[in-house]
């Protein structure tokens, strides 16, 4: 095996990360057509294990929602959530009164800061036939100096995001969505402002990688002491520097060195989280990561005394209606819609 590419792990369900990244989920689920509630029907729930429905059934979850599949309101505070969104809707709320629904190609990045409680609800708005969905969410830590900064959120609306593309000498074509980082003189959307990602010296990445067929791209060196690692979700053999990459598993990649990336027969997608580690002790339980195990029973103390601002919505299960529109509203009123 070429030095230059190692540790090599197939791919569950939730994704190993390395620092400054905690972890990335892939979901990816075959919802059947949706009812007026903008979930399945009440037959096609028999057998679950409703609100904690994590076993693919029927090729879907419910996950923890009731009657729509997703995540009811739950906390967060101390990192940053990534939501890249490929296939399908998400309908956001959280405990700011802000809201959105967003996806197809779409990505919500939100700081979690010193906490907010939010709602992210799989709404089933095909009711004439199956509503597939397919998603990335990405855990990205916070310094310690900003992980008690003010909650916020920003919104990549699909037809914003920078897509780098290239061919190679047998005009086989790669392109890269890039949510975060830069290729060449191309950039990423910007992000949030106490994100590790906002300061470029901490090279964070976060590219979504296509290729064609037999394709070849070259992936250019970052600085030394950069981690870099590359998820392989699609396609039947991805080769790195002359090492056989299997399908859906990863590598990490030294990020001072190029890589040479060659599909194989099929076309390849890929996603890379690459960035400058933070280095700092991390203590995670559940929805809380900070840097010790005091502050994660502050945290704790903190959401049962005041519910991180409480839930200001009519119900948990909050859908923004049959209709699939994109909007975002922000905790200070502003709204987008697309």
């Amino acid at each position: 095996m070429n030095e230059s590419v190692f540790n090599i792990k197939p791919l569950g369900f939730q994704w190993e990360a390395l620092d400054p990244f905690l972890f990335c989920v892939h979901h990816e689920d075959f919802f059947p057509k949706g009812n007026a509630n903008l979930g399945p029907d009440e037959k096609e729930l028999v057998g679950r294990n409703m609100g904690q429905d994590f076993q693919v059934k029927d090729g879907w979850r419910m996950y923890h929602g009731q009657r729509v599949p997703g995540f009811p309101p739950h906390p967060h505070r101390g990192f940053e959530t990534v939501t890249v969104v490929r296939k399908g809707w998400v309908d956001h709320s959280d405990s700011m009164g802000a809201a959105g629904r967003y996806g197809n190609g779409d990505v919500q990045w939100m700081t979690a800061g010193k906490g907010l409680m939010h709602a992210e609800m799989f709404p089933l708005v095909n009711q004439d036939a199956g509503n597939p969905m397919e998603l990335f969410q990405i855990w990205l830590n916070l310094p310690r100096v900003s992980k008690m900064v003010e909650p916020h959120y920003k919104m990549f609306w699909n037809e914003d995001i920078s897509r780098y593309e290239t061919v190679d000498a047998q005009n086989r074509k790669t392109t890269i969505e890039l949510i975060a980082g830069q290729i060449d003189t191309l950039s990423a959307p910007v992000p949030p402002p106490d994100s590790w990602a906002s300061k470029a010296e901490n090279e964070v990445a976060i590219w979504v990688i296509h290729m064609e067929p037999n394709a070849t791209f070259e992936l250019s060196a970052a600085s030394p002491g950069v981690n870099r690692r590359l998820y392989f979700y699609k396609g039947d053999q991805l080769q790195l520097n002359d090492t056989d990459l299997p399908a859906y598993h990863s590598a990490d990649v030294k990020a001072d060195q190029q890589v040479s990336m060659v599909a194989g027969d099929e076309a390849c997608s890929a996603l890379l989280l690459q960035g400058r580690p933070i280095h700092e002790p991390v203590v995670q339980y559940g929805p809380f990561v900070m840097n010790a195990q005091q502050e994660i029973e502050e945290a704790f103390s903190e959401y049962r005394q005041t519910q991180f601002g409480g839930w200001p919505w009519p119900q948990e299960e909050v859908t923004h209606g049959a209709d699939a529109k994109r909007f975002a509203i922000y905790s200070d009123g502003t709204k987008e819609e697309r």
